[in-house]
This record gives structure tokens, sequence and C-alpha cells, in this order.
């Protein structure tokens, strides 16, 4: 979700790239909260960090903790930014239940990644 707002609002004056510690796949109820908004993610896939690219990254953004901790290393050139979020690929409850924690998610998502643009 993080990689389909940021691609849609900061422009082409940034790279953006999303990647993970591990691959777990595209979440189908993060691909129909984005569509809700008008975003389209549906071809975004699970990718794993790839740490030339994240050594020339001016800033590296992490989402939950778990990332945080697991993220490898990078030069002190490289900003780091921690947004604690909940994974939402945890949620429980019924469907509807689980769509509103994605989409909880997916808007505190969406006004960081405006932050960011108006910090720029």
């Amino acid at each position: 979700m993080a990689e389909g707002f940021a691609q849609e609002l900061l422009g082409s004056n940034w790279r953006v790239a999303s990647a993970g510690v591990e691959r777990h796949g595209l979440n189908p109820n993060a691909v129909k909260v984005m569509a809700e908004v008008g975003v389209d993610i549906a071809d975004h896939h699970s990718k794993l960090i790839d740490l030339d690219y994240l050594n020339s990254s001016d800033l590296v953004v992490t989402l939950c903790g778990d990332a945080r901790d697991k993220c490898p290393m990078t030069p002190v050139s490289v900003e780091k930014q921690h947004w604690p979020l909940p994974d939402p690929a945890g949620a429980t409850g019924t469907e509807a239940e689980k769509l509103a924690v994605f989409r909880t998610v997916r808007d505190e998502i969406r006004e960081r990644v405006l932050a960011l643009r108006e910090a720029d």
C-alpha cells in the first residue's frame, strides 16, 4: 500500500520501491482497499530487500516493528523513518472487520506519504 501511494502521490522526483525482509505475496485485501481509493496495486508483487538499492537510497521507511528490527544496516547518509503501523495481514474477525483494519492502515499510510511530499 505504501508503494502504491508513494508512486501515486510523490511524483517523478522520487524513486520508489517496496521490499521486505521476507516474501509473503500480495494480500488481496490490500488490493481491494487500495482500489477503493483509486490506486491500482494489483500488478505489484512481494520483493526482498536489495542491499545495493537500499544503500543508494536517501530515505528508508519501515512500517512495522518486525521490519525495523530486521532491516539491514544502511549507511549513515541514508535517512531512516519508522512508521509504527500494525500489520493488517494479522487482522482477525469477520471479513468486514479485517477490511476495516486494512482501511485504517491504508489511510494512515496515505497521510504519512502526503507528509513526506509536504516536507520535500
